[in-house]
């Protein structure tokens, strides 16, 4: 494209082909009446292609009310659907094209069904699809009820008769409207003239016929009651004459402000015949004002006022300055000079007859030189019976003087916006009107100018005489986005339009008018300049812009809800995007994480650290305000922390892009997640317990009342000893029912005594500490903690609560051992056998075991010495006694029946006398198998004394002489007579007579053999060695040095024996040297009866 332009010029074109398409259509909604003719505008601009634009209408009715209803195109004649085909067709339906790019809608006889949405739409010429290519509104047909009535007649009546007339007008229309009634009088073909009406303002006005009259109040209109409207003229005229009715018309307000008469009635007539009293005439001469401007049209009206006009005859000519300017006979064709002439024919003047009483003068395009005095003359003519006409009665009025001003600017600019306070971003309309003193409207030229805070002055866009837009060079790109637009909306108005405001747009915007008029020689000239402003605050989006948090709930329990709100201020429509960011710093940490954002176009981000956020968490943005809403559920530790919310003010380029303008956060909120009041209750009562070892102890630990029906239990039994300084534990059941063993139960080994149950009530746990020791003894309680399953599914401790103690104590068995104390005295001879009994009368327990020990107390030795001891696993063990006096072989130990014990002393000797008692132990198990000593008693006692038998020993005296030779062996015997006791045993020594002999170191020794049958009792024979003494003790008698045969000393002591002697000792065999009778100790032969217990 070639420019040939300025170079401004040339942009301003490009600035209008990049312009945005924009369809605007009449403001709705509209409210008409059916049968009504209605237009709806419809205007396309910022397009590019063709200056004549098509125009597509369609209709949404409320019954369907997303469904399209094709009506009429300008473009497509098939573009009706079926049910609007017809009355399109029949010219019903038409669309009436006002410019290239404006047209109009109408529908001539509305009906109750063309009610709906109305969609005016422009098919795209554009190279690229930018900007709207529709728009809606709304039509609400409503019923016609305006009713308008009076009575028809016919009225004779004369010159300056009275006149009156009524009309009744009533309506019943539901929305708010006004009514304005006129009354009219038609003559014949005439157009009606309007005698006096009521606007809808409430404004009494009348044509220029009756307007002095009325004036002079001679012509009224007066409402009677609600509906009556009265017509009084109170001197009627010839010019009367007519049919007068009255019109009502129903208005209502459009939403652009503008005032539409839905609908208008007009009454029956009434006939008035007005007879006229003369021939008279008079003549008056009428302009609209008497000052004018060079240019500007003028009209002169000479009004005949007469009787019977049309079937008189008159002339008329108009003077200026005295000059004729032309003259009109009753034929009504205006002769005029040949100045006036030359102008009458260039269509600057005109002269005609308008009706029979009214003839005009206009002049269409005053000079400066046509200023000075107008009149007219009517002269009344007679036409004679030869049809010439004859000149009458002449009048004419008073001269009206008109003033031409040269051109000079008349006109004045009035600036309004639809706001003079707005907040950023939203839009700015401004209208420019200008208004003209009246005279032939030029051209204009605008520009709009913007003045900021330091007055500096710049060109948002301006309009040339010739309707091209062009926009400032600082508004170009704006202007290129559709952010700036600039509109002749009607010739004498015009429009600036800035969307999306920034705060460099405040200031003062003025509307800078040039008014242009094209000169005689056809050039075009700047006759005046005029301009006009109003101010515009911007408030910045980020002036007051604050975000708070609040909650209701800082704290709040475990698996409670609780919300955040981020409070967003000032409110901020919906087009100013808020994004807000909910932040997070958990208990314990020092950083914030962001936790989820709401975005500027509405869509929720989460954080890289929020997943345990995103299933209990809600966001919510109020559809009013920007204020973000943060509901979270199942609260627990892990939402514990401080909340901070974030918002960012954005706002939006006119090139679509985004600015964040500024950024905002809340004061710090704090939410305490908080454990539940515990409610757990451990009863305290206090129990004294006493049991004998090896029972059981049983314990309860008793919850009485717990926080959650869901609670879980740790309970810990604890025993605490008088030793210890705190309590041990024995016994830990976790909240998961799983045993720990306490270090206690370890070391005391009680693990496999114990047994723990709870019970199916939920609130009971039991310990039973099995077979019960004295150890045991203490006092008991149980530690119990409630457990909670958290909100995240695990497991907290809530509480925890010590029971009341139960003591206990383990007691040994009572003793109840008694032995017989019966006492006794017993005396017996050596050798016989002595009975020791000791019976257990009571025991404290059949599974005890007993110790019984025999002691006895010797005479002249007062401690006491045992004898025997048997254990308690039945074990025969001998005492200190038994070793001193050679009892091992003489004991005797049985026990007939459960709890008798007999002790046998067998061969009894005198050293076995002394006091004798038994001591019985009885020992029983431990619960633990560790036996011990529960009691002990001791038995009467007996006192036991060994005799020896009278002396009986008689050994024969006969001493018998022998010769022997030297060297040769020689027999001697020794006879025992008698004895005291057929038990006895001897002790036989040999020496010769006369003290003693030197023996022989070895003597043969004759053995004899055993006593044979028939031989006296102890008689035996020796081979005494030469030179020696022989002596034999008695079987078991053991010399104590070797040298006797004690306990006594013999009198053969000091004597050695010959090996020989000494086996004959052995053998028994007697050798006589001197016999001393000895008691038996013991006899060889013996044995223990069946079921003695002997030491090994």
């Amino acid at each position: 494209m070639k420019c040939f332009l300025p170079v401004l010029s040339c942009l301003a074109v490009l600035g209008v082909v990049l312009a945005q398409r924009h369809v605007a259509v009449q403001e709705g909604p509209l409210y008409r009446t059916e049968g009504s003719h209605i237009t709806i505008w419809c205007n396309v601009s910022g397009y590019q292609g063709p200056s004549e634009q098509n125009f597509q209408w369609s209709i949404y009715l409320p019954s369907a009310p997303e469904r399209e209803v094709q009506i009429v195109s300008t473009v497509d004649s098939s573009f009706p659907y079926a049910i609007y085909t017809q009355r399109v067709r029949g010219g019903k339906i038409y669309v009436e094209r006002v410019q290239g790019n404006s047209a109009l809608l109408h529908i001539t006889d509305l009906q109750a069904r063309d009610a709906g949405e109305y969609e005016c739409h422009t098919p795209n010429t554009d190279e690229r699809y930018f900007g709207s290519y529709s728009a809606k509104m709304n039509l609400v047909v409503i019923p016609d009820t305006l009713q308008t009535t009076a009575i028809p007649q016919t009225l004779h009546k004369v010159e300056q008769d009275p006149l009156e007339l009524t009309c009744e007008v009533a309506t019943e229309t539901f929305q708010h409207s006004h009514l304005s009634v006129a009354w009219l009088r038609q003559r014949g073909g005439e157009k009606p003239a309007e005698v006096i009406s009521l606007s809808r303002d409430f404004v009494l006005h009348s044509s220029s016929e009756y307007a002095q009259r009325q004036s002079l109040g001679e012509v009224r209109l007066d409402k009677l009651g609600s509906t009556t409207f009265r017509l009084t003229v109170f001197h009627l005229r010839p010019s009367d004459q007519g049919e007068f009715y009255c019109e009502a018309a129903e208005w209502i307000q459009d939403p652009d402000g503008s005032w539409y008469a839905m609908t208008r009635k007009r009454s029956e007539g009434t006939v008035v015949n007005v007879q006229p009293t003369d021939k008279e005439f008079t003549v008056r001469l009428e302009t609209e004002k008497r000052l004018y401007t060079v240019g500007e049209p003028v009209e002169f009206r000479c009004i005949l006022e007469a009787q019977n006009v049309p079937d008189r005859y008159f002339a008329v000519s108009w003077a200026f300055n005295s000059s004729l300017i032309a003259s009109m006979g009753p034929n009504a064709v205006p002769v005029l000079n040949s100045e006036f002439a030359h102008r009458e024919a260039r269509g600057q003047l005109k002269v005609a007859k308008e009706s029979d009483s009214v003839f005009v003068l206009k002049i269409y395009h005053l000079r400066q030189d046509d200023s000075g005095k107008y009149n007219c003359r009517v002269t009344e003519r007679e036409k004679t019976v030869t049809g010439e006409f004859i000149d009458k009665e002449s009048k004419r009025p008073k001269n009206i003087p008109i003033i031409v001003l040269p051109i000079k600017s008349s006109i004045s600019v009035e600036v309004a916006s639809n706001a003079s306070v707005i907040l950023e971003g939203e839009h700015l309309h401004f209208s420019c009107s200008v208004r003209t003193a009246g005279r032939p409207q030029g051209r204009f030229s605008v520009i709009w100018q913007l003045v900021d805070r330091q007055n500096r002055r710049s060109n948002i866009m301006w309009l040339d005489r010739d309707g091209t837009v062009q926009p400032g060079a600082s508004y170009w790109e704006r202007s290129s986005f559709g952010g700036v637009q600039m509109e002749q909306v009607q010739p004498n108005s015009f429009s600036l339009g800035i969307f999306n405001s920034r705060k460099e747009d405040e200031g003062q915007y003025e509307c800078h008018v040039t008014e242009w008029v094209r000169a005689v020689d056809g050039e075009w000239q700047i006759v005046g300049e005029r301009r006009a402003s109003t101010p515009i605050s911007i408030t910045a989006l980020e002036m007051g812009f604050a975000v708070t948090a609040i909650s209701r709930t800082p704290g709040v329990t475990y698996s409670d809800s609780f919300d955040l709100q981020c409070i967003i201020k000032p409110h901020y429509p919906a087009r100013v995007p808020v994004s807000v960011t909910w932040r997070f710093q958990p208990v314990g940490t020092i950083e914030f994480h962001d936790l989820v954002t709401f975005t500027r176009d509405g869509g929720v981000q989460w954080g890289d650290r929020s997943s345990s956020f995103r299933t209990r968490t809600a966001i919510e943005k109020a559809e009013s305000s920007n204020n973000v809403r943060l509901s979270i559920s199942r609260a627990s530790d892990t939402e514990a922390g401080k909340y901070q919310c974030v918002a960012e003010l954005w706002r939006k380029n006119y090139n679509n892009s985004w600015t964040r303008l500024v950024e905002r956060t809340s004061n710090l909120l704090e939410i305490r997640v908080l454990q539940p009041v515990t409610k757990l209750q451990v009863s305290k009562s206090k129990r004294t317990l006493t049991l004998v070892e090896n029972r059981p102890i049983q314990l309860n630990c008793s919850v009485k009342s717990q926080t959650s029906s869901n609670s879980h239990f740790a309970v810990l039994w604890y025993v605490h000893k008088p030793s210890d300084a705190d309590g041990k534990l024995i016994l830990k059941t976790t909240h998961s029912s799983a045993f720990e063993y306490g270090t206690y139960a370890e070391e005391e080994g009680l693990r496999p005594r114990l047994q723990f149950e709870r019970h199916v009530s939920g609130g009971l746990f039991s310990l039973t500490v099995q077979r019960a020791e004295v150890s045991d003894s203490g006092s008991y309680y149980c530690h119990v903690e409630e457990w909670l399953l958290s909100p995240n599914y695990a497991w907290y401790k809530l509480a925890e609560e010590v029971s009341g103690r139960t003591e206990v104590t383990v007691k040994r068995p009572d003793s109840r051992l008694k032995l017989s104390q019966a006492q006794g005295n017993l005396s017996v001879l050596e050798t016989q056998q002595v009975q020791l009994e000791c019976v257990v009368l009571n025991r404290t327990s059949a599974a005890s075991q007993l110790v019984v020990e025999w002691f006895v107390w010797k005479p002249n030795h007062p401690e006491r010495e045992t004898v025997a001891r048997l254990s308690r696993e039945a074990t025969f063990h001998y005492g200190e006694q038994a070793a001193k006096n050679n009892l091992k072989g003489r004991l005797h130990l049985e026990s007939p029946s459960s709890g008798v014990y007999r002790l046998f002393i067998q061969n009894v000797a005198v050293q076995d006398s002394g006091t004798y008692s038994c001591h019985v132990e009885e020992w029983l198990p431990s619960p633990s198998g560790v036996w011990y000593k529960r009691a002990e008693d001791t038995a009467g006692q007996m006192a036991v004394t060994v005799m020896r038998p009278d002396a009986a020993l008689q050994v024969d005296t006969v001493v018998p002489n022998a010769t022997v030779s030297e060297k040769a062996a020689f027999q001697l015997d020794c006879s025992i007579v008698s004895r005291s006791s057929q038990d006895s045993r001897f002790a036989v020594a040999w020496q010769p007579v006369g003290g003693p002999a030197s023996l022989p170191e070895a003597l043969p020794l004759a053995l004899p053999a055993h006593r044979a049958a028939g031989q006296p009792s102890g008689h035996g024979e020796l081979l005494v060695p030469r030179g020696g003494v022989v002596a034999r003790p008695p079987e078991g008698m053991v010399p104590a040095d070797g040298g006797g045969v004690g306990p006594h000393r013999h009198p053969c002591s000091g004597h050695k024996f010959h090996p020989a002697v000494h086996h004959l000792l052995q053998r028994r065999t007697l050798l006589l040297c001197l016999l001393l009778p000895l008691p038996h100790l013991r006899h060889p032969h013996h044995h223990h009866p069946a079921g003695a217990l002997q030491e090994p």
